[in-house]
């Protein structure tokens, strides 16, 4: 048996192509199935089964297209009921793929329906696919679907993740949600894992009893992105497959929403008015798609040397079809703003500047650097926190620099003065402050 990880970093998601002898299963696919069927061209295997954990919330999935394109089997959790033709999996009704056997095991909590599978060979479970329930180190969270139905989801996560643990301690554990999901309760750490190793290390598997776990399931979960309200219902009912060819632009139409994907030292040096500068990296859709209205049209500006394909991938897999173009080194525009260093933006904070901070909350329990205003760049999105003055400058500070870049074209683009520190954040900040303090 071989199992192959295609991870999706910017979303914090596995998907496992598993071979044996010859046949093949896909679990969890993202939308671009050209990455698996590369995979699959490679191992030389007969497709037969592409099974589903559950109703992604964080991404649309490419199950159904794969399915279709290669003539495979869909296997969907009996309670998703999606509106297309699939092959239902009921708990332990066993789907045999000759010398390999593949059992459903309902395991709701992240969702509902959710159902994970194991590997079965020669009698014994060998791994298992675990979705959005157990994870390495964690479990998934179960409020995406409402405040008003996490804790009944919760207590049926706990019946869950310990059912699972019930398996044998050498059976491969294969999550789809890992390091980087916001679907987990906590930080998950590596990717995959045993049985035995996560009934030893995993803390929600810890828990004395089911109202400790509920408790410690529902704390401190860290917020997630707006998109995510669009992917259950559009996993339900299907989308047709992605276009990635995406034209050159040499202007910019107008209705559009242009997202700058420039390094944020070329945005910060001169952009488009109202462009939302988002550089290209792994988490470039989940931003696009927390900041924006649901499959607005885009126009993309990107440098010569960056990969529209990467941007175009990271966007198609969360529904965002309407991509109208991609525009190269555009006229770089009269609408700029100040970079700093740590040590500046340490003097500044010293003597009274007016700071915000646009970390997550749970990054504010880390240490805040006195005075600082504190706003999510997602909520920032959504209002100015009162308590900035527009005729004084705002100075700008995340964990890396990354978000702060973000959010310094938001208040501009409001008629606000940003000075960013764009590469650091507040750690550095407090430390480089503490210097002086000694």
């Amino acid at each position: 048996m071989e199992i192959t990880t295609v991870r999706t970093e910017g979303l914090g998601d596995s998907t496992y192509v598993l071979v044996h002898d010859g046949i093949a299963v896909v679990v969890d696919p993202q939308r671009d199935i050209d990455r698996f069927e590369q995979v699959l061209d490679g191992a030389n295997a007969d497709l037969r089964l592409v099974v589903e954990t559950h109703l992604h919330n964080d991404y649309v999935s490419g199950g159904l297209d794969l399915a279709r394109s290669s003539g495979a089997e869909l296997v969907m959790p009996a309670g998703a009921a999606p509106v297309f033709r699939h092959r239902p999996a009921f708990h332990h009704e066993d789907l045999e793929l000759g010398v390999m056997t593949i059992r459903p095991i309902h395991t709701p909590g992240h969702t509902p329906e959710h159902t994970s599978y194991a590997v079965v060979i020669d009698g014994a479970v060998v791994a298992v696919f675990s979705g959005g329930s157990l994870l390495v180190g964690s479990a998934g969270r179960s409020d995406l679907l409402g405040e008003d139905r996490s804790e009944t989801l919760a207590r049926l996560q706990y019946g869950s993740v310990n059912r699972l643990a019930e398996l044998p301690d050498d059976a491969g554990l294969y999550p789809t949600h890992g390091a980087g999901s916001f679907c987990t309760t906590s930080g998950a750490r590596s990717m995959t894992s045993t049985i035995g190793a996560e009934k030893k290390t995993n803390p929600v598997l810890a828990y004395g009893d089911e109202e400790d776990f509920v408790k410690g399931q529902l704390a401190n979960l860290v917020p997630y992105p707006s998109y995510y309200r669009h992917m259950g219902p559009i996993n339900l009912q299907g989308l047709a497959e992605p276009d990635l060819a995406v034209p050159l632009l040499e202007s910019i139409p107008e209705g559009v929403t242009v997202v700058d994907a420039r390094p944020r030292d070329r945005f910060a040096a001169g952009h488009l008015p109202g462009a939302l500068g988002i550089e290209l990296r792994d988490s470039f859709g989940t931003w696009v798609g927390w900041l924006t209205e649901h499959n607005t049209p885009l126009v993309l500006i990107l440098d010569d040397d960056q990969e529209s394909d990467e941007a175009i991938r990271q966007l198609i897999r969360i529904g965002y079809d309407d991509i109208r173009g991609i525009a190269r080194n555009p006229a770089a525009g009269d609408v700029s703003y100040r970079t700093v260093s740590t040590e500046e933006f340490a003097e500044a904070a010293a003597t009274g500047a007016q700071l915000l901070d646009v970390r997550a909350p749970n990054e504010w329990e880390t240490g805040i650097v006195d005075g600082s205003v504190l706003s999510y760049v997602p909520d920032l999105a959504g209002s100015t926190p009162s308590g900035l003055d527009s005729d004084q400058p705002v100075w700008v500070i995340c964990g890396s620099g990354y978000r702060a870049s973000i959010a310094a074209g938001i208040l501009q683009d409001r008629g606000y003065q940003p000075v960013v520190l764009s590469d650091g954040g507040a750690t550095e900040v407090l430390r480089e402050m503490s210097k002086t303090d000694d």
